[in-house]
């Protein structure tokens, strides 16, 4: 463990930043390629079972001593975390993955601008709006279903409650113990469901290791790079950083899936992203998601 934490750090953080996101969004590429076999749920679960054990194992979380409300923000935070992986795998289903993250972004970039008084962040509110008012008129073969955007957006807003409870979370368990409940907490709530939908998949042995894959790829190896690269970037570089996810899901979407993008949809993208990288400079912080 020490030496993949020294060879990390020789890495430069901003490196490490986009490794971690180009990790999350190949892992969510790989993962659509399954569900014509598999059904998203259980690509989930099995993402979040990999990333539960493997945080577990790490921080071995102290339980003891803690009280009703500690429990409460952590077992909120598996929740969001649960629901926000379920909700953005089965808008994956529905529409492109570029698309997907574009509009999964609404739900930090509305919680870096909420409240604000300040013209200039009306600016980047406007600039999302015509963003998704362009995804709205794209048409094509890669068209945007509504269900597939409402997914989307349920999973922005499960990101943004992610980012609030994170905070709680961090100031109530020490280290990376409470994320790791968390994550078992998500597991549990979606083992029901993948249960239910995944049935004998369950027991493939092919599924279970493309499963942990995912799970290493989405979860893993980004939270990893970003925990290192968190020590010594800039708050208001990460942010920045992060808000290339969108077309680092594109870049995925057309390596991965071979889903081309209409012009349309490059440009809400665009507007998105400026509107993210202008919102999260003037914000105070924007939390990652262990996508």
């Amino acid at each position: 463990m020490a030496t993949r934490n020294s060879s990390l750090r020789v890495v430069s953080p901003v490196w490490l930043v986009l490794i971690g996101i180009l990790s999350v969004q190949v892992g969510a590429g790989v993962a659509k390629s399954l569900f014509d076999e598999v059904a998203p749920t259980t690509i989930v679960w099995l993402r979040l079972v990999t990333s539960a054990v493997v945080l577990t194992l790490v921080a071995r979380p102290a339980l003891r001593g803690k009280t009703r409300s500690d429990w409460l923000v952590a077992i909120g935070l598996g929740a969001s975390l649960g629901i926000m992986n379920w909700a953005i795998y089965q808008s994956f289903l529905r529409i492109p993955l570029g698309v997907a993250v574009t509009l999964e972004f609404l739900g930090p970039l509305t919680l870096a601008v909420v409240g604000s008084r300040r013209l200039q962040d009306l600016l980047w509110v406007a600039f999302a709006a015509i963003g998704v008012a362009v995804l709205g008129l794209a048409g094509g073969s890669g068209s945007v279903s509504l269900a597939g955007a409402l997914f989307a957006l349920l999973a922005g807003a499960m990101w943004a409650s992610y980012i609030l409870l994170s905070a709680q979370t961090g100031r109530r368990w020490p280290g990376i113990d409470g994320l790791a409940v968390a994550s078992v907490v998500a597991t549990l709530l979606l083992t029901p469901a993948a249960v239910g939908t995944g049935g004998s998949d369950l027991l493939d042995l092919r599924i279970l290791l493309i499963g942990a894959a995912v799970g290493l790829l989405s979860s893993v190896i980004p939270y990893s790079c970003e925990m290192v690269a968190l020590r010594t970037i800039r708050p208001s570089v990460f942010s920045i950083l992060m808000s290339l996810e969108p077309a680092a899901a594109a870049l995925a979407g057309i390596l991965v899936l071979q889903e081309f993008l209409s012009l349309q949809q490059w440009l809400a993208m665009v507007c998105i992203i400026v509107a993210s990288v202008g919102a999260t400079r003037s914000a105070r912080t924007v939390a990652p998601a262990p996508d």
